[in-house]
């Protein structure tokens, strides 16, 4: 590595302020990932795979050998340098830049965990005069001079996979009371909703009123946004570049989150009905756009026909659908809230209604005329759990293969994720969830790098303020925790900066600069972007509840400043166009290449060329990075950025540096591996 003529000091590009455990830069360790540059295949069960790590030519490796495990045993294979001609030589032909080992692998389990042993002679020291590892194992969460656990193991899956739009896919989160009302609307001389039929629960309320932060008000605020309105927007949503909308719940209930419903048979009228949905379906499809719906698979609300047919007949066939421990006012419920009996899924009558098969909750809702794309399970997490009882895998299984049988009669691929609030690695072996909301490796750790400084938010339930971390710690929680995922169940879950069960990001980063910083994390990282609507704007809001916001579309027409931050707005739908654009943003895999505190330095690998990522939270040293490092690609290609970063090239030298927050990307073109 070399430094650029730029006379200002820069900071290798290294490890940062978290020490690697192999004492070596980032950028001077081996590197293997799952993304399609270094895994190639299986095509299905029983399929081989090509595995490729690549070597700097500055890592003086002796041999690499794999490690896999097969019907439980393991097995071992050592790897071979690729020919000289493949990718490994400098963009003009020259010196090799470093070296590609392959082994081929049978994919003879559902799920085959694999590693790399790296070995080096005794004294071998890199590049930057660094002793390299004699012996060192080379997993999802990077190069390890010691024996780990299988935990973080790379792993080949044969499972079915989500569908491949799912890839490509950008979510907008629309909380359908809150997003927009229709041209037809009823409201009353005060500008409040009017509905023919008024539920018990629902006050009405003004458009721009603030929702409230906490309370019993904040169920019963019924501002009259409905599924038309959401059509009569869908010019807004796909400016953003998204292509997916995902509802929360639409059924009848008892308040306006909808999460406690009376029934899963209707679409409520206050949104207008099952024909309303139809309509949006179709509007979505016509313009190559997919809906995704939400379901509570863990409870009903109290007022659900099921429930009450349960409390007025302990004899009928809904009261085992529900955990009574004294029938009828005595039951099992959510969190212990009252208004959300919890469901029994041992009992094969429910799943028949619910879960299995065509004519169930789930199955009907994906056919005609309503074609949902997807589900997005609630509280999946807790699905089927309760005590020493334990079916979730189980369901899940069952709702993918209802998913399965739909697919099969209309032609259209769906898919299936689960909210999970924390460590999902163990509900995510592949053949049921697709993948999950990515709340424990992605928006926790991203909150905890780009807080705003004495902020007294509580995080996420414990019993303190959210916590301000150092890039360094940060890209650990990013690495390891996702080491843990199978590859694809992580680049099928949603990544979310904020959604209406949190604080907005807005809040949450406290300035434009580090929302900036946020909205390119989003864009860039693997897994599927999802933005709760609202966040594109600079929406603030200090709860779940509190962050439930109206949409300000006359503010958005009039692109008022004071209450739409401009900026922000720009810069989600050049980012989010900047992943369109590059396709190893959606479906490259992920090297690591510097964690500052206040830095942190990415590269999204492909065959046709990868994308290295500057993300800064605030002003920083600048970080040097010597291309030299990766294999061979074409001249580096800045792209847009935002915020206070930039980017500067100098030969095989790129440099970053940022006097505010915000993010500098360039591209690494390549032609095929």
């Amino acid at each position: 590595m070399h430094a650029p003529d730029d006379p200002a000091p820069a900071v290798r590009a290294t490890g940062g302020t978290c020490t690697e455990p192999s004492g070596l830069a980032l950028p001077l360790q081996p590197h293997h990932d799952s993304g399609p540059l270094h895994v190639q295949g299986p095509d299905g069960p029983g399929e081989e795979a090509l595995l490729r790590v690549w070597v700097p030519a500055s890592y003086p490796v002796r041999t690499i050998a794999l490690r896999a495990v097969r019907d439980g045993e393991i097995l071992t294979s050592p790897l071979a340098p690729e020919d000289p001609e493949s990718p490994g030589r400098s963009a003009d032909g020259g010196a090799a830049t470093g070296t590609w080992w392959s082994v081929r692998l049978r994919a003879t389990n559902p799920i085959t965990p694999y590693r790399f042993c790296v070995l080096a002679d005794s004294g071998a020291r890199s590049v930057d005069g660094r002793e390299v590892p004699e012996y060192a194992w080379l997993t999802a969460a990077g190069l390890f001079p010691w024996d780990v656990s299988d935990a973080t193991d790379f792993r080949l899956v044969t499972h079915e996979h989500a569908p491949t739009w799912v890839d490509d896919a950008i979510v907008y989160q629309v909380f359908p009371d809150r997003f927009a009302r229709s041209t037809t609307t009823p409201v009353d001389e005060d500008g409040r909703p009017a509905p023919s039929e008024l539920p018990d629960w629902a006050v009405p309320m003004h458009w721009d009123d603030e929702p409230a932060v906490s309370g019993d008000l904040t169920g019963r605020q019924m501002f009259g946004g409905d599924l038309d309105g959401i059509i009569e927007r869908l010019d807004h949503i796909a400016s953003l570049g998204a292509d997916t909308v995902y509802l929360t719940p639409v059924f009848p209930a008892g308040s306006v989150h909808r999460y406690d419903a009376s029934t899963f048979d209707r679409v409520d009228p206050l949104l207008g009905g099952d024909e309303a949905l139809a309509r949006l379906s179709e509007a979505l499809h016509a313009r190559g756009m997919r809906l995704v719906l939400d379901l509570t698979t863990n409870h009903t609300g109290a007022t659900h026909e099921w429930f009450r047919a349960a409390q007025a007949d302990a004899r009928s066939s809904e009261a085992g659908f529900y955990l009574f421990e004294e029938h009828p006012d005595s039951y099992t419920s959510w969190m212990d809230v009252p208004s959300l009996p919890k469901l029994d899924l041992r009992d094969s009558r429910l799943r028949e209604r619910l879960t299995r098969g065509p004519g169930s909750v789930v199955g009907r809702w994906l056919r005609a005329p309503f074609l949902a794309d997807g589900w997005r399970i609630d509280v999946a997490n807790m699905t089927g759990r309760h005590g020493s009882v334990d079916v979730t895998h189980e369901v899940a299984r069952e709702i993918r293969a209802t998913l399965r049988g739909a697919e099969q009669e209309t032609g259209r691929e769906t898919w299936l994720v689960a909210e999970h609030g924390h460590d999902a690695s163990g509900d995510l072996a592949g053949d049921g969830w697709h993948g999950t909301m990515n709340y424990a490796g992605f928006t926790r750790p991203l909150w905890a790098w780009l807080a705003e400084p004495g902020s007294d938010l509580n995080w996420l339930g414990l019993p303190m303020t959210l916590p301000r971390l150092g890039g360094g710690p940060v890209s650990r929680t990013l690495r390891d925790y996702n080491a843990q995922l199978p590859w694809p169940s992580r680049v099928h879950s949603q990544n979310q900066l904020s959604s209406h069960d949190t604080p907005r990001t807005r809040t949450v980063v406290g300035e434009r600069g580090r929302q900036l910083t946020a909205v390119a994390a989003l864009a860039t990282l693997p897994g599927v972007p999802t933005v709760f609507a609202g966040d594109e704007l600079g929406a603030t809001g200090l709860t779940g509840e509190h962050s439930r916001t109206p949409m300000p579309w006359e503010a958005i027409a009039a692109a008022d400043p004071e209450r739409v931050d401009l900026e922000v707005l720009e810069a989600t739908r050049i980012l989010l166009g900047l992943r369109r654009e590059q396709v190893s943003l959606r479906r490259g895999g992920l090297r690591w290449l510097h964690a500052g505190d206040d830095a942190l330095v990415i590269a999204r690998t492909h065959p046709l060329g990868d994308t290295v990522v500057h993300l800064a939270r605030g002003p920083h040293a600048p970080v040097a990075l010597d291309l030299a490092c990766l294999p061979a690609a074409g001249p580096a290609e800045l792209l847009p950025r935002v915020g206070g970063a930039a980017a500067s090239t100098h030969g095989s030298t790129v440099t970053f540096t940022a006097d505010s927050a915000g993010a500098s990307l360039l591209s690494l073109p390549r032609g095929t591996a």
